[in-house]
């Protein structure tokens, strides 16, 4: 079976990105610390890992923390409350983020002579993370073949909705309970701040309850 390395951080997008690409490619995971709050993530992609992938690797990048201001790595920023669409959400824009993760997997991939690496960016993600444009990954390809190397990127669900993955992720039978997608650092999740408002109403859209604890919505 082929290998592909795709990055996982244990939300919805990515669980089911490996569920997805399980079916094809004997799957290696990546999962980075980067000094998120919301650091539970990784113990979500720790449980989702052991379900599904070949491998799996968490990388710890935290000393980077100083250099990003967002709101997610900032503590005097606090995580806004809201949709995606909202203005406000664009203070959770990590710089740089998938482009580090990117070269990471991408140096993993090279070093094991694996030519395809994934994420789960999606359609809902392009307004505002510019690293979740097909535009971005198709400049990010180009820049690795100056390595000599024939490393493609996949992006399978870069124009599906979060609705969709969530009908992919329910096929597939992904164990909702044991994602995370709050950006807050709390036991329960939010409920309020943008990732967990789309989370919810993904799943009504799809006429499903949310298994997750939340602390208010």
């Amino acid at each position: 079976m082929e290998k592909i390395i795709a990055l996982l951080s244990g939300g919805i997008d990515s669980s089911t990105l490996v569920y997805y690409l399980a079916q094809n490619y004997e799957v290696w995971a990546l999962t980075i610390f980067y000094g998120q709050k919301h650091a539970k993530e990784l113990i979500a992609a720790s449980d989702i890992a052991r379900l599904v992938c070949k491998k799996h690797e968490i990388i710890n990048l935290s000393e980077i923390q100083p250099l990003l201001k967002s709101a997610l790595t900032t503590e005097s920023l606090e995580i806004p409350k809201g949709y995606y669409s909202d203005e406000s959400m664009k203070i959770t824009v990590v710089p740089c983020r998938n482009l580090l993760f990117l070269t990471c997997a991408a140096a993993w991939a090279m070093s094991n002579s694996i030519s395809k690496i994934a994420f789960a960016a999606h359609f809902g993600d392009h307004p505002i993370y510019p690293d979740c444009r097909l535009s971005f990954v198709q400049k990010t390809e180009e820049i690795l073949r100056e390595y000599e190397s024939n490393i493609q990127i996949l992006v399978p669900f870069i124009n599906l909705t979060k609705r969709e993955i969530i009908n992919i992720g329910t096929k597939l039978g992904v164990p909702w309970e044991k994602t995370w997608s709050c950006y807050k650092g709390s036991e329960k999740a939010c409920g309020k701040c943008g990732t967990c408002r789309e989370r919810l109403e993904a799943f009504e859209l799809n006429n499903l309850k949310d298994l997750i604890q939340y602390e208010a919505y």
